[in-house]
């Protein structure tokens, strides 16, 4: 790939992939190596994608893979059958309505929810990929990535709910 095009994938993608990257990390310095290293396989490997049109997607699978390979070897992924019933309750639909609204307390609150419904939050609301794009990113079924949608939505509520409860309300 000539430096030109790699530059340009650089500077239309980096920020993004860097907001991804933090969501996941939680912290800079590794969102930073993490979406360092996903540059670096794609000037390295980059070239046999066949279709440009999907560097994004493909820039983004990598990241979170990359991540994932760290991960594993610090802890387990958390089973989706030994979660609490409470959490597997459906979320209420203001969820979605303030997400788009509050992008700041959104982004304070989303750390307090686990990684394994983070991810797909993450990629659904600030990367706005579809169900299908985080199934291949992913590398699940589309039913999980609605599955984990919807727990991480519930985690994501009571968050801000009590996000909310330690702050003074605005509009009463």
């Amino acid at each position: 790939m000539p430096t030109e095009d790699f530059t340009l994938l650089v500077k239309a993608h980096y920020k993004p992939l860097f907001r991804f990257a933090y969501s996941l990390t939680r912290n800079s310095p590794d969102a930073c190596d993490l979406t360092q290293q996903t540059f670096l396989i794609w000037a390295k490997s980059g070239h046999a994608l066949r279709d440009d049109g999907k560097s994004k997607s493909w820039l983004f699978t990598t990241l979170y893979r990359e991540y994932l390979r760290g991960a594993r070897r610090a802890q387990r992924v958390e089973a989706l059958e030994d979660l609490p019933p409470a959490e597997a309750d459906p979320p209420a639909p203001e969820a979605d309505s303030y997400v788009g609204r509050r992008t700041g307390v959104v982004l304070e609150a989303m750390p307090e929810v686990d990684e394994l419904y983070r991810i797909p939050l993450t990629l659904f609301y600030l990367q706005e990929s579809s169900y299908q794009e985080i199934s291949d990113q992913l590398d699940v079924p589309i039913g999980t990535v609605m599955s984990r949608l919807a727990r991480g939505k519930a985690q994501l509520r009571a968050a801000l709910s009590r996000k909310q409860v330690g702050s003074s309300p605005q509009n009463s």
